[in-house]
């Protein structure tokens, strides 16, 4: 079985769970497990876990993102992006100026109210599920976080811009939010993911390119390991007297491993070397608790 991260160039037409399951026949292994949802339109970066390597979907997931996405003015849709139904359409008469401050107003802390047409769930049902029956619900608004929104081009009515975010963003309602802050109406038109963390757009495979490489018996040399994506993370390594402890997944007290870091997660690895897995550092108990184990 592999074990580790294979970062995926999702392609349009593709949901996320197609991708996950062409991998599953592509690897042959059923232990699989997407990080963070592209709608099928979308395109561009999926870190996609192996094996043990499920085992960081939660903390990948978390990461922070960075798109490159069109904006059409003068639109507003049913689903926020240009695969729906439109409701209005506007004249554009908005300056490059007006465009930047409005794009300057949204970074920082945002709450925004999720579309109707997505996964999310209301009473356990997803919300497009509702959508697509005609009906609406109420939506509670939503923390996010814009680190950066960049204005790269202007062709009136389109608008291609740069967007770093929190985890949970949807970029359509940015471009709906922003639509209705210039007084035409946006809809998303394209949308690519460049970055998920530290998986760039440079570094991912199509599906084909990774058959191919499973044909080719190269593709371990492909996936990132569990430690590589870890690697952020100082390394500490236990006493032999903690490797028993280490074994069963039990806290470390501090006198049971080599070094000085005391502060947040950290790698664990046995005295002979061996990764086991996070850590963090409780200082109130003088102790080193499990977060993830990879044994």
């Amino acid at each position: 079985m592999i074990h580790g991260v294979l970062n995926v160039y999702k392609e349009k037409g593709y949901t996320s769970h197609d991708v996950v399951a062409k991998l599953r026949g592509i690897v042959g292994q059923k232990k699989i497990g997407h990080t963070g949802t592209l709608d099928p339109e979308a395109e561009g970066v999926l870190p996609v876990a192996l094996g043990k390597g499920t085992r960081l979907v939660e903390l990948l997931t978390e990461k922070e993102k960075t798109y490159e996405a069109v904006m059409r003015l003068g639109v507003s849709t049913d689903t926020q992006d240009m695969t729906g139904v439109i409701l209005k359409e506007s004249e554009v008469s908005v300056t490059e100026e007006e465009i930047k401050n409005a794009a300057s107003s949204f970074i920082g802390d945002q709450l925004q109210i999720p579309p109707m047409y997505s996964a999310l769930k209301v009473n356990g049902k997803k919300l497009y599920e509702l959508a697509r029956e005609g009906k609406e619900v109420e939506r509670k608004a939503r923390p996010v976080h814009f680190y950066q929104i960049e204005i790269l081009e202007i062709h009136l009515p389109l608008v291609k811009m740069r967007v770093s975010c929190s985890k949970g963003t949807y970029i359509r309602t940015l471009c709906h939010d922003m639509g209705e802050k210039l007084g035409c109406g946006g809809a998303m038109e394209a949308l690519l993911r460049t970055k998920s963390g530290d998986f760039t757009l440079e570094q991912s495979m199509t599906l084909q390119e990774t058959e191919e490489a499973v044909k080719a018996g190269t593709i371990e040399e492909k996936i990132i390991s569990i430690e590589e994506v870890l690697s952020s993370y100082p390394a500490v390594y236990a006493k032999e007297e903690g490797d028993r402890l280490l074994a069963n997944g039990n806290p470390l007290h501090e006198g049971l491993v080599k070094g000085d870091v005391r502060e947040g997660w950290v790698r664990m690895y046995t005295s002979s070397g061996v990764f086991t897995g996070i850590y963090q550092w409780k200082k109130k108990r003088q102790q080193y608790f499990p977060v993830k184990m990879f044994v």
